[in-house]
């Protein structure tokens, strides 16, 4: 990932991640699988011509030392933005902490929490700020 990186170039990752989920949502509503919407995501993004990575695995580096733990983000988006793909109607606080281990361990500055089971997909958008990230 480069050292430095523009809010602009994050602003347009994160807008077309946006488009993308909002066309998605209003297509097929909600009430369907995760797995549906994140297939329809993954397309939606590569058609953009996004580089993607899906259920990356992120390792934990503890001591110097790589542990195993089955950490796996949904998307990373550019090697940037780090996507979290839900179907629930409504996040828990748990999920905005899990989403921001992710963007820690893989130090990463930016990830998008989109739960594709609310009313409106406005309703399911939460960004998140890797406020450690170098």
């Amino acid at each position: 990932m480069p050292d430095a990186v523009s809010t602009e170039r994050l602003n347009r990752i994160t807008s077309t991640i946006i488009e993308s989920a909002i066309r998605i949502h209003r297509a097929i509503g909600p009430g369907l699988l995760e797995k549906a919407y994140f297939g329809c995501l993954c397309f939606e993004l590569h058609s953009a011509g996004m580089r993607i990575e899906t259920q990356k695995a992120l390792p934990l580096v503890y001591r110097g030392v790589n542990i195993e733990c089955a950490y796996r983000a949904d998307l990373i988006v550019e090697g940037l933005v780090i996507v979290e793909v839900k179907a629930l109607n409504g996040l828990a606080p748990i999920h905005r902490r899990q989403l921001l281990t992710y963007l820690r361990i893989a130090d990463c500055p930016l990830g998008l929490l989109l739960d594709f089971g609310c009313l409106t997909m406005r309703q399911g958008i939460k960004r998140v700020i890797n406020g450690y990230h170098t």
